[in-house]
């Protein structure tokens, strides 16, 4: 067994190109109850500095190997009790190094529902066909006439004959050596083929474009599998896959070496009959369900980018914000939130009316802006949003000039309002105020606020409610997950909903915190975290870094240091002679420079702690209260109204990435509806995906490249234009061979057959 598992590590290590001992070093780690944020940032030592995306990659091929070795103890032990088990099978079993092979071997012993070959059996045919099949003495025929019998059913030797080919055509469907064959050819020649559903009479529905649409299977695009799956699920289109099975025949002919075959023209038959009725409808399938397998791991990959991206903006502090979410029947909701997000006034406006009533409104907002001293307009970006920045843009250009706004992405907004954690959290507001609430709160702390609500509901993927809801949530828990520790949380203001995310804890110690906070005030140090139900030293270890705590008793708890490394934060500081308010000081940069000599090995071995952790105590200490998300560009505000009949192709215009996909990105650049900047359109460059450019929140410069008015939609690109191109030395076919290849980027060359894992 410990020769099995060496083995496994050291092909997990080739795989990820890693060495055996970092991957060893993370498989005892995480099998010791440590989180994956805790053993990146924690146990750089044990791991060689491995990041947090390595550790992932090595916990899903370990949690991988686990479930293939399962799965083939599992199929051992069921052919075993079937007594059909061979040393042979038993070492390719053994051997297989993906699920989709053991699935081939299994496959003859799965048991079988009712099928021809099934009834062929109990007709007592089953030694007729292996004769057949052998090719040995008499001819088919002749052995045939042995199997007549009217009480088993059998009534002439062509229906004896029938039966044993059935057997026969399973047998050679359920060959794993035809199997890998058909597979592969399939995924060589096979067509998706898309046409108009005989039951369908939206023929002028969203999926018309896809009418018609033929392509090789290993060229289609993942977003074009999602976008067909959606299309046929309801119900406009017909989607068919074809390959070469004349071809397929062929190779199994060869396989079973049919041409010296004695009984080859039987053979032939049960050959072909294998490829039309059993191989292509299972091969059909395995093809359609692998495309949409990896059209869901793209979309979630996505989907991961955009959404660490978005949870990582940049929180905008020491501001009061207006909020408003936009409608007409109801009016527009108004939530005036001080600088740590409290509600300070609810109202309500509308944007219909007279120029009166509408002059009106302005005084009001006037008024609330000059009353909270707010300069910061934060707008839902649903029903009425145009009308609203209409309004807010002739407020701002009439009674606020210092003012500025923002369109914010308000997807979720109701579903956080009527759920539990919103009714916990504002008893006293109706769910309207909730959700204005929440948009406000978007602006001034995205990944606190955002983590109230499904990671799914956001809005920032594609096809997202495609896709297998376990996958899905799986993997934007390990992206918010990522972010919250990536961030870190103030251990007495962070709700509930954020501390679940924090390493070590769950749901469950995440409200008991909440609820010794309410009893007991706020927490002085790390330590007394041991004092919520829940938490024992495990936890505390697992959790205790991560949760920082400012003017508490002790100085270090408000740093990235872990109190285990507290005992070596002290001696580094007795050693450069510096204290640790002096380094938090405003004009503590002198010593701060002189904690920073000290990040050397000699110090490192001297404190008994590895140099990655000396050089993270460093820089924690340096770098006292760091926000990470700091590092990034604020939001682009506003002050007046962009319409679509303003562009004109040229337009120079700043904006703000809102969501990226795999043919392009859409940029928020001041209208209601965002522009789409296409994949060719990014780079002067190939570029395999647009994540190689962009990432959500990103502020880029764009130019108007065209507008339809009709449809309003409007193409952007980020390649410059006139005087200033960068590419202006190019000519116009070197420019248009390199826009078709990014277009084109996925039609190179047929990829290896998918394993599924």
């Amino acid at each position: 067994m410990q020769t099995k598992l060496q083995i496994t590590l050291e092909q997990i290590a080739g795989e990820l190109s890693f060495k055996t001992e970092q991957v060893a070093a993370v498989v005892q780690l995480l099998d010791d109850g440590n989180t994956v944020p805790f053993i990146t940032r924690y146990r750089k030592e044990q791991t060689g500095d491995l990041d947090e995306v390595q550790i992932r990659d090595i916990e899903r091929q370990v949690r991988f190997q686990r479930h293939l070795v399962e799965k083939a103890e599992t199929i051992l032990r069921l052919i075993d009790g079937q007594g059909k088990l061979t040393p042979g099978l038993r070492k390719q079993i053994e051997a297989a190094t993906t699920l989709k092979r053991l699935d081939d071997l299994y496959l003859p012993f799965r048991p079988k529902r009712k099928s021809r070959a099934e009834a062929a059996r109990q007709k007592g045919l089953e030694p007729l066909a292996q004769l057949i099949l052998d090719g040995k003495g008499e001819s088919a025929a002749t052995a045939a006439a042995d199997y007549v019998s009217l009480e088993s059913g059998v009534e002439d030797v062509a229906a004896a004959l029938a039966g044993a080919s059935d057997i026969i055509a399973e047998w050679i469907s359920e060959n794993v050596a035809v199997r890998d064959l058909s597979r592969k050819l399939a995924w060589r020649t096979g067509r998706i083929s898309v046409s108009a559903a005989r039951s369908s009479k939206d023929a002028s529905s969203e999926f018309q474009d896809y009418v018609g649409f033929e392509e090789l299977v290993w060229k289609i695009p993942p977003h074009r599998v999602l976008a067909l799956n959606r299309g046929e699920k309801a119900g406009p289109l017909r989607v068919r896959f074809e390959w070469d099975r004349e071809l397929a025949q062929r190779n199994i002919a060869v396989e079973y070496e049919l041409e010296a075959h004695p009984n080859a023209s039987l053979m032939s038959e049960c050959v072909r009959d294998a490829v039309e009725r059993l191989i292509h409808s299972s091969i059909e399938r395995e093809i359609r369900r692998e495309l949409t397998e990896q059209a869901e791991k793209q979309a979630i990959g996505v989907f991961v980018r955009n959404l660490r991206s978005l949870l990582l903006q940049p929180p905008l502090r020491h501001e009061n914000v207006l909020a408003i979410d936009p409608g007409f029947r109801t009016g527009c909701k108004v939530a005036i939130l001080d600088e740590i997000g409290n509600c300070l006034h609810s109202d309500v406006f509308y944007v219909t009316g007279s120029a009166g009533k509408r002059e009106a409104t302005i005084e009001k907002l006037a008024g609330l802006l000059a009353e909270h001293d707010c300069s910061l307009i934060a707008i839902g970006n649903g029903t009425a949003c145009r009308e609203t920045e209409e309004l807010i843009s002739e407020l701002i250009a009439e009674r606020a000039s210092g003012c500025r706004y923002l369109i914010v992405n308000e997807a979720g907004a109701s579903i956080y309002s009527a759920s539990v954690v919103a009714r916990e959290e504002f008893p006293d507001f109706d769910a309207t105020v909730r959700g204005t609430i929440s948009i406000g709160r978007r602006l001034q702390d995205p990944l606190s606020e955002l983590v109230k609500i499904e990671p799914q509901h956001i809005g920032v993927g594609m096809y997202q409610h495609d896709i297998s809801a376990r996958l899905m949530k799986d993997s934007l828990d390990d992206v918010v997950e990522s972010c919250v520790n990536f961030v870190g949380v103030d251990l007495n203001t962070a709700s509930a909903s954020l501390l679940k995310y924090v390493s070590g804890l769950n749901q469950l110690i995440a409200r008991r915190v909440v609820e010794w906070r309410e009893k007991n005030g706020s927490f002085s140090s790390r330590r007394q975290l041991l004092e919520v139900a829940g938490v024992g030293e495990a936890t505390f270890t697992q959790a205790a870094g991560f949760l920082k705590i400012t003017g508490g008793d002790e100085p270090l708890d408000s740093t990235w240091i872990h109190p285990e490394s507290y005992r070596s934060a002290e001696r580094l500081l007795q050693t450069a002679g510096v204290s640790v308010d002096a380094l938090q000081s405003a004009d503590g940069e002198e010593a701060r420079q002189q904690v920073k000599q000290h990040s050397n090995s000699q110090l490192a071995t001297a404190l008994e702690v590895g140099l990655p952790t000396l050089r993270d105590i460093v820089d924690a200490l340096i770098r006292p209260g760091r926000d990470p998300r700091g590092d990034s560009p604020g939001p682009v505000f506003r002050q007046g109204v962009l319409r679509l009949e303003d562009l004109a192709p040229g337009l120079e215009l700043q904006g703000t990435i809102l969501n990226v996909v795999d043919f392009g990105a859409f940029v928020d650049v001041g209208l209601k509806d965002s522009g789409l900047v296409h994949v060719s359109q990014m780079a002067d460059r190939y570029i395999s995906s647009p994540h190689d450019v962009v990432s959500v929140g990103d502020i880029v410069t764009v130019w108007v490249q065209s507008v339809d008015i009709e449809r309003r939609r409007v193409s952007l690109t980020m390649l410059q234009t006139g005087e200033q191109s960068p590419i202006e030395s190019r000519s116009v076919a070197s420019q248009s061979r390199r826009r078709r290849r990014n277009r084109q980027r996925d039609e190179t060359k047929p990829p290896k057959v998918a394993e599924s894992t």
